[in-house]
């Protein structure tokens, strides 16, 4: 290691791109094939997207009869090995938002020598909850690192409650629908690259203001449905399941 390797790992910030799954028995199948596969691959393009001076990790939680962390910390997107992940059994996202509380904590995820910037959390359901999901929201929405997140959802099939994941994201417009194994795959990768690009960079000041990441985030996902229809969640196509 070089004197500048050293110096290197000393500045940088830690930024943390969760996702949080949904891997209730409805996602058997291609659902969660898809998450799968998607995840893996888009793994080592997460490498750069945070740029030179931010150290970006990854954690996934899972949710079904309970919830788990893939791993009890953080890992480097470059060192994080995916496992698969198996559908089965209910739907508990309150729970899953009362532990991700737990870990959006300088004491826990979100310890870091030179620091941290606010998180990056992609959640992925194709259900709505069975257990109190309002009671593990509003326990979550008092977190600060939440409430400065960037918060993305993508509702895999028209059965998933938008209405949920909009509560969970704060805007319908954080929210995308995916009628497709192909679609969801899109969706993962562009979400993860671009969520990891715009919570690293500080915004730029418009008018005397500066714009939240969170509404940064909406407008490069306006843009991505506009560049792609195939992708655009009003989509009349209908499930591909």
């Amino acid at each position: 290691m070089g004197l500048f390797d050293d110096v290197e790992g000393i500045v940088k910030r830690q930024m943390v791109l969760f996702f949080v799954i949904d891997t209730s028995g409805s996602m058997q199948g291609s659902k969660i094939g898809a998450v799968n596969t998607a995840v893996r691959e888009v793994l080592p393009e997460l490498k750069d997207a945070g740029g030179s001076d931010i150290d970006l990790k990854v954690a996934c939680l899972t949710f079904s009869s309970g919830c788990q962390w893939m791993y009890p910390t953080p890992i480097s997107s470059e060192s994080f090995q995916w496992n698969q992940v198996e559908a089965d059994g209910v739907t508990d996202l309150g729970e899953a938002c009362r532990e991700l509380s737990k870990k959006l904590s300088k004491n826990e995820f979100l310890k870091a020598p030179s620091g941290s910037v606010a998180p990056a959390i992609f959640l992925m359901s194709d259900g709505e909850p069975t257990d109190d999901f309002e009671s593990g929201l509003a326990q979550l929405k008092q977190n600060n690192w939440f409430k400065y997140a960037i918060k993305v959802a993508v509702a895999i099939g028209d059965d998933a409650n938008k209405d949920v994941l909009a509560k969970f994201t704060g805007n319908i417009e954080a929210v995308v629908t995916v009628h497709t194994p192909e679609a969801l795959k899109k969706w993962i990768r562009k979400v993860s690259i671009t969520s990891s690009q715009i919570g690293s960079k500080s915004q730029p000041v418009s008018n005397g203001q500066i714009q939240s990441k969170q509404d940064a985030m909406i407008d490069e996902i306006k843009d991505i449905q506009q560049s792609d229809p195939d992708l655009d969640s009003t989509s009349t196509s209908g499930d591909d399941w």
